[in-house]
C-alpha cells in the first residue's frame, strides 16, 4: 500500500440517495486514503454504483456531503471531475472511432491542452499496452482490450483517483490479470488512488488493501482483507462452529446473506427490484 499523502482520497459524510421510493444510499460513512486501491463490495442493489455516481458527480448529492480530495463533489464539481478518471460499467468505447480516437475524445473531454494531447494519448495507450493495435478500429478488438482501452481512456487525464466499476465484469481469467496488472503498473508509477467495484472474491482479495462490504445503502464491514476473514473466524468460533478458516467469499455471504434470503414476493416484484437494483447498482 502506496503511503497517505495529503488529504484522503475520498471523504463521504452520511451520504444519502433515494430513487423513487427506495434509498439506494443510507447515511453512507467512508474514507478512503490517499495512495490505497479500496474495495467497495457488496450484492447488486447494496448502493455501490450510486455511490460511485455522486462521488464522480454523475449524480447529485441531496443529502450529505462528499469530498474528493478536500473538494466538496456538489458544490465544486468541476475541481472534481478534474482529478478523476472513471470506467463505468457500461460500454463506454466507440466501436466505429479506432483506440487512438477513442482516447483522444477522452482527452478533449477532459481538457487535456492541445499541447499535450498527442503525447498523453501515446502515452495512456502504451500504458495498457494498447500502442500497436491504436489504429485499428475499436470493433476488432477482444473484450479484453476494450476494457483496456476504457482504462486507457480514464487515465489520458493522468488522474489523482481512478473509479472502476466492475472493470473485469465478463472477461477470461487471463485477460482479468492482464487489466489488473495494467493498473497497478500506472498505480505503481503514479501514487494514483484506486477505488473499485466487483464481485470477483479474488480480485478483491489480491489486490485491495482495504475493503468495505456494503448491503442496503450502509457499511457492514470494513478493514483489509485478512481483518474480515479473521472477524469472522472469531464469530465463528465464539458460537462453537467448527468451519475451515473462511474466505472472502464466506464474509461476503455473512454481511448480505440473510438478506438476501429474506426478500421475498412475487414474479413482478422481483422483476422490480432487479430493475431498482440495476439503476442503484
Amino acid at each position: 500500500m502506496t503511503e497517505p499523502t495529503g488529504p484522503d482520497a475520498v471523504t463521504l459524510n452520511n451520504l444519502e440517495y433515494t430513487f423513487d421510493e427506495t434509498k439506494a444510499v443510507d447515511g453512507l460513512e467512508l474514507t478512503v486514503g490517499s495512495g490505497e486501491v479500496f474495495g467497495l463490495l457488496g450484492p447488486n442493489g447494496a448502493g455501490k454504483t450510486t455511490a460511485i455516481r455522486c462521488i464522480t458527480t454523475l449524480l447529485p448529492v441531496p443529502e450529505g456531503r462528499v469530498l474528493v480530495f478536500g473538494h466538496d463533489a456538489a458544490k465544486e464539481k468541476m475541481a472534481v471531475r478534474r482529478l478523476l478518471g472513471y470506467v463505468p460499467q457500461q460500454l463506454s468505447a466507440d466501436a466505429a472511432l479506432t483506440g487512438r480516437e477513442n482516447v483522444s475524445l477522452f482527452a478533449r473531454v477532459f481538457d487535456v491542452s492541445h499541447r499535450e494531447r498527442k503525447a498523453r494519448v501515446a502515452q495512456a495507450l502504451a500504458a495498457v499496452d494498447l500502442a500497436d493495435a491504436a489504429d485499428r478500429l475499436a470493433k476488432t478488438y477482444s473484450g479484453g482490450m476494450i476494457r483496456r482501452l476504457e482504462l486507457a481512456q480514464a487515465l489520458v487525464s493522468a488522474p489523482r483517483l481512478l473509479m472502476l466499476d466492475e472493470p473485469t465484469i465478463g472477461l477470461d481469467p487471463i485477460a482479468r490479470t492482464s487489466v489488473w496488472e495494467h493498473i497497478n503498473a500506472v498505480r505503481k508509477a503514479t501514487g494514483m488512488t484506486v477505488l473499485v467495484t466487483t464481485h470477483y472474491m479474488d480480485e478483491a482479495d489480491q489486490y485491495c488493501d482495504r475493503l468495505a462490504l456494503m448491503h442496503r445503502g450502509r457499511i457492514h464491514a470494513l478493514g483489509t482483507p485478512e481483518e474480515l476473514r479473521s472477524e469472522l473466524r472469531e464469530r465463528q468460533r465464539a458460537a462453537g462452529e467448527k468451519n475451515a478458516a473462511p474466505t472472502l467469499e464466506d464474509v461476503f455471504r455473512d454481511v448480505a446473506g440473510r438478506g438476501l434470503d429474506e426478500q421475498g414476493g412475487d414474479f413482478r416484484s422481483v422483476r422490480s427490484t432487479r430493475r431498482t437494483a440495476t439503476r442503484v447498482g
